[in-house]
């Protein structure tokens, strides 16, 4: 899931502020690639990382290991067009109480979806992020929510930038101190120094402020953040940093204090981050460009009918302030039905039936074959005939008309009528 995070970050944050979550996306890639078949399974694997016969096990697994974390949950969420037939070895796969029905009605199936959604993240995301029409199948959706508050809390302060993009600007900052110096460390990556604050909440749930080099790009330096947690860059700890300008916003000297405990002064700001990603512009990366080709289906496993990936996007919103974090992300799947009709395979008999001369009819009870009624059909209605006297019914001139005498005017809605009740009588 890492590796899902890097990549995406390596092409899919600019320099905008936005957040991502792999954490609602990699499940939902997991069950599509372990009910997929074709070059589909094979980019879905590639996505996710893992055979796509041990895909959804492992989907299954990973959210029920969510929710043993504190401050943390996750929920799988699947809605099916009423006539679609689903396997049941693959809605198996998936947890206890997922799947529901559409109504049929757009507005009253797009409420469901979005208090689903404002359900599961505790209202941080309230909308469905989904494209929802006559054309969806089936909405296959996760949702996930983190929340964590400081061990130690931060001091709301004035903060002044006398350099970079921020100088001079007046911001709300927040600032703490701690003895704990490995909080902080700086590792040496190959596109740079990276220097990496750890900010521990009371959930066993971080957060990790990261800071590059001025000229490193965004991706560059989370990327680089990730690849820390591995190892990647030998992170020095605080404790052994040298002196000077130890790293990306970090200076080591030394002062005079009453106590010997060392210090780390903390300043940042708060932030929060909204987003909405359409995981379709880059479908590659997430193992999609095969799903979503229309000319046939991709999950046997899911239904008989072939289906195919119509829309993937994810809102996701972060929030860091003074006394703790909160994050949660919506990611959700619309599938369209795919393939052309199959060519005929057999020869059947056909044939035609026309009762166009008189016949007979019995009304039979089908359970005791009863003839409740019999009858025969010896005279057809006729059709009844175009009347001239049509286009004067809205005449202001009757009296003065050669054409719509009384007598005729009279005649022509008994005439209707009782072409209207031999059809009725027959």
């Amino acid at each position: 899931m890492n590796r899902l995070t890097e990549r995406w970050a390596a092409t899919g944050v600019g320099h905008g502020g936005t957040a991502l979550s792999a954490m609602s996306l990699w499940p939902l890639l997991a069950f599509l690639a372990h009910a997929a078949d074709g070059p589909a399974r094979a980019e879905l694997e590639e996505a996710i990382g893992l055979p796509a016969a041990e895909a959804a096990g492992a989907a299954r697994g990973f959210l029920e290991a969510l929710g043993s974390i504190r401050g943390t949950r996750a929920a799988l969420g699947l809605w099916t067009r009423a006539a679609l037939p689903l396997h049941a070895r693959w809605t198996a796969q998936l947890p206890a109480g997922t799947a529901g029905t559409f109504t049929g009605d757009p507005a009253a199936d797009r409420e469901c979806l979005d208090a689903w959604a404002e359900r599961h993240t505790g209202g941080l995301i309230r909308s469905m992020p989904v494209v929802l029409d006559e054309d969806t199948e089936l909405v296959l959706a996760a949702a996930q929510t983190v929340r964590t508050r400081w061990l130690r809390p931060f001091h709301e302060t004035e903060m002044v930038p006398d350099s970079g993009p921020w100088q001079g600007r007046y911001l709300l900052g927040l600032c703490r101190t701690t003895s704990l110096l490995d909080r902080v460390a700086v590792a040496e990556t190959p596109s740079g120094p990276v220097t990496v604050l750890k900010v521990l909440g009371d959930t066993g749930v971080d957060v990790h402020l990261v800071m590059g080099t001025p000229d490193m790009t965004p991706s560059q330096v989370l990327c680089n953040g990730i690849g820390t947690l591995s190892g990647i860059g030998a992170p020095v700890p605080g404790d052994r940093l040298p002196f000077g300008e130890a790293g990306p916003g970090l200076r080591v000297s030394t002062e005079r204090s009453r106590t010997p405990e060392p210090v780390l002064d903390v300043r940042t700001v708060p932030f929060r981050l909204e987003a909405d990603h359409d995981l379709l512009e880059r479908p590659a990366l997430f193992g999609l460009s095969a799903a979503t080709d229309r000319s046939r289906g991709h999950f046997p496993e899911v239904s008989p009918e072939p289906l195919a990936i119509g829309s993937a996007r994810q809102a996701s919103l972060s929030v860091f302030d003074a006394e703790g974090f909160e994050s949660a992300s919506v990611t959700a799947f619309g599938a369209l039905a795919a393939g052309v009709p199959p060519p005929p395979r057999y020869t059947v008999r056909c044939i035609e039936a026309v009762f166009d001369r008189p016949f007979g009819f019995l009304t039979v009870h089908r359970t005791s074959r009863l003839v409740m009624t019999a009858g025969w059909v010896a005279e057809p209605v006729p059709f009844p005939e175009y009347d001239e006297h049509d286009e004067h019914d809205e005449c202001d001139e009757c009296d003065e008309c050669d054409e719509c005498d009384e007598s005729d005017e009279g005649d022509r809605p008994d005439t209707a009528r009782s072409a209207a009740g031999k059809r009725t009588v027959a």
